[in-house]
C-alpha cells in the first residue's frame, strides 16, 4: 500500500520476494539526478568578505562590576585569623543545634576561621560522612549531641 503525505511517497508492507529495478533513464530523470549532485556538492558554510568592520559586537571590559565588588568585600574581611578555640567550639555547637549536618564551606562562613584550623577542631568533636545521603558533610559525635539524648528519653 502506498501512502501519500505532502508530496512524499512512502511504502508500507512486508517484503515477500526480491526484485531489482532500474530507473527508466529519461531526460527528466537525468535532470533530477544532476540537481541532487549539485545540491550535495555545495559547501555547507560559505565565507564572505565584508566591506567594513562589524561594530555591533560588545567591547571587552577590563574588570566587571561583580568582580570589583567581590574583591572589595574580600579585602574588608581580610585574612581569616585563628580565634580562641573555646569560642570556635561555642559557635560550632550553636550551629549544630540548628542543623545536624554541615559541609565545611558553610562552617567556614559561620565561624570565619581558616579551613585547616576548623578541620582540626572538627576531627575532635565531629564525624565526617563519606557515604550516604549526607555525603561530604560533618555532624557531631554522639557524645556531643544533646538533641540525640532528648529523642531517646522521649521514646
Amino acid at each position: 500500500m502506498a501512502l501519500f503525505q505532502k508530496n512524499k511517497i512512502a511504502l508500507e508492507g512486508v517484503v515477500v520476494q526480491r526484485a531489482e529495478c532500474r530507473p527508466a533513464v529519461s531526460d527528466s530523470y537525468m535532470r533530477l539526478k544532476r540537481l541532487q549532485i549539485e545540491e550535495s556538492s555545495k559547501p555547507m558554510r560559505l565565507s564572505q568578505q565584508l566591506d567594513k568592520a562589524v561594530t555591533t559586537n560588545y567591547k571587552p571590559v577590563a574588570n566587571h562590576a561583580y568582580n570589583v565588588e567581590y574583591e572589595r568585600r574580600k579585602k574588608e574581611e581580610g585574612k581569616r585569623a585563628r580565634g580562641d578555640k573555646q569560642q570556635v567550639l561555642d559557635m560550632l555547637f550553636s550551629a549544630f543545634e540548628k542543623h545536624q549536618y554541615y559541609n565545611i564551606k558553610d562552617l567556614v562562613d559561620i565561624t570565619k576561621q581558616p579551613v585547616t584550623f576548623l578541620k582540626e577542631i572538627l576531627r575532635d568533636i565531629g564525624i565526617y560522612n563519606i557515604k550516604g545521603t549526607h555525603k561530604n558533610t560533618w555532624e557531631l559525635r554522639p557524645e556531643y549531641r544533646h538533641y540525640q539524648g532528648e529523642a531517646e528519653k522521649s521514646d
